[in-house]
């Protein structure tokens, strides 16, 4: 579980039910907090070598969403998030339970339930820590002396950072150990909510603050899958930039990789990235939103990194083996310690001059008003209907409402001209769309691409 309010007593449900059925379960031993990529690396840890009694886990969180909401994500076999068919079939299990006043479901007390011979407390932290230098080289940040900032945002991580310093010796200091379920230490986001989200630089304004006391900082959201990087040279790095500058360095530090591992990446994700791949000559596989569509590649190898624009991502061991098959933040912050380490700049300055010569990036993220019956044709929209021949005064290239990689609908629209693009896709919580652009002209042109998505999207919703 994570930091949430209501993730305890989420818990206490799923124990209740997981031993009323002889789950054979694994508990954080102290009852505390578990890190989403803790949960996919034990999976994949257990089930190392086996063909049978494989390993799945359950994380309670709503992910960085506001203290008073609750989520249940469900982690297959693979270690991953789990694909829409699995989801859909719990969804539907579940609302059936609800029809039937959860006639059917079996539950005993907690306090019996705690006690029962298939739920087990088990040590999450010792096992991850120490396997953390297979995949960062923690002895170059060591070694470097490299001065970093921890802000687990009072989630789910905040029980790993000082096993992590102590173990490898490196210079960090947690710069907020607190755990408070209102999270009422947190800056308000940019719409007056309280977001532990690590890549709005609202929900961020502390650590930014201390941008010039360390060589490097960063945070996790709630339960630590996605990372925030603050540098000293710029603040808090856009997402995607530093997915692209990541990919870059660990292609050329990463001598153990396959050649032919390719570089995921999701499709309202940076086009920088798509350039720095063409320029490392690995293979780019372009899918929809969400985790899932990596983790299969990151087990087999044949992907090297996975990464989202909303800063979440993940990569092989420096042996080319798997690490995790869900998104990993704590990987992705050490990492750019390593960065700092072994380059004498900040990620943020190592971006600039990676991607010198590849042009400059102008991305944004906004959000429109939509309703429920908007939403649902933003989500089926058919190429073939769409009559747009211009995007911001350039022929529009493609319009795909299919990823490229994978074949899989995108649930929405992307379309293309030669210097930017956008996506438009619904959102899953509220009555919006949002809005995804970039030009590689400047920021009026990343203006102008947004004004003709919008203009584009209201013409759909005007036709119905």
């Amino acid at each position: 579980m994570d930091t949430h309010a209501l993730s305890e007593a989420a818990f206490a449900t799923a124990i209740e039910v997981l031993a009323a059925n002889g789950v054979e379960t694994m508990i954080d031993e102290h009852r505390g907090y578990t890190p989403t990529p803790v949960i996919s690396h034990a999976i994949l840890s257990y089930n190392l070598g086996r063909k049978t009694g494989l390993a799945d886990g359950i994380v309670i969180s709503p992910s960085h969403n506001p203290p008073d909401e609750g989520g249940f994500k469900y982690n297959p076999t693979n270690g991953g998030p789990a694909n829409v068919d699995v989801t859909g079939w719990i969804e539907n299990a579940a609302n059936e339970f609800l029809a039937k006043n959860l006639d059917g479901v079996a539950r005993i007390p907690y306090e019996r339930a705690r006690k029962a011979a298939c739920i087990h407390p088990h040590d999450y932290i010792t096992p991850y820590v120490a396997d953390l230098a297979s995949v960062v080289d923690l002895e170059a940040v060591r070694a470097a002396g490299v001065r970093i900032g921890i802000d687990p945002l009072g989630g789910a991580a905040v029980q790993y950072w000082q096993p992590i310093i102590e173990h490898y010796g490196i210079a960090a200091t947690v710069v907020n150990d607190a755990v408070d379920p209102t999270f009422g230490f947190m800056t308000v986001d940019w719409d007056g909510k309280i977001r532990m989200d690590c890549s709005s630089p609202y929900a961020m304004t502390r650590l930014i603050a201390l941008q010039d006391k360390f060589d490097i900082a960063f945070a996790n959201d709630t339960d630590a899958d996605r990372h925030g990087i603050v540098c000293p040279s710029g603040g808090l790095m856009n997402p995607n930039y530093f997915l692209a500058a990541a990919i870059s360095y660990l292609c050329a530090n990463r001598p153990q990789w396959r050649r032919d591992s390719a570089i995921g990446k999701t499709v309202v994700s940076s086009g920088m990235i798509d350039r720095v791949a063409a320029r490392l000559e690995r293979k780019l596989i372009e899918v929809p939103v969400g985790f899932k569509w990596f983790s299969d590649g990151l087990i087999d190898g044949s992907l090297a990194f996975g990464g989202e624009e909303s800063a979440g991502a993940s990569f092989l061991r420096r042996d080319g083996s798997v690490w995790s098959t869900d998104k990993d933040g704590l990987i992705m912050g050490l990492l750019a310690a390593e960065m700092t380490a072994r380059t004498g700049h900040d990620p943020n300055r190592f971006y600039a001059s990676a991607t010198q010569e590849l042009g400059k990036s102008f991305y944004e993220r906004i959000d429109a008003p939509a309703t429920p019956e908007q939403k649902a044709l933003l989500a089926r929209l058919d190429p073939a209907e769409i009559d747009a021949k211009e995007l911001a005064g350039e022929p529009v290239q493609a319009k795909l409402t299919r990823a490229p990689g994978n074949n899989e609908p995108i649930g929405g629209i992307k379309m293309i001209a030669k210097n930017g693009w956008f996506a438009a896709r619904p959102s899953g919580t509220e009555d919006v769309y949002k809005i995804y652009a970039e030009s590689f002209r400047g920021d009026e042109h990343l203006k102008q691409i947004q004004h003709d998505a919008q203009a584009f999207i209201a013409r759909q919703f005007n036709k119905k």
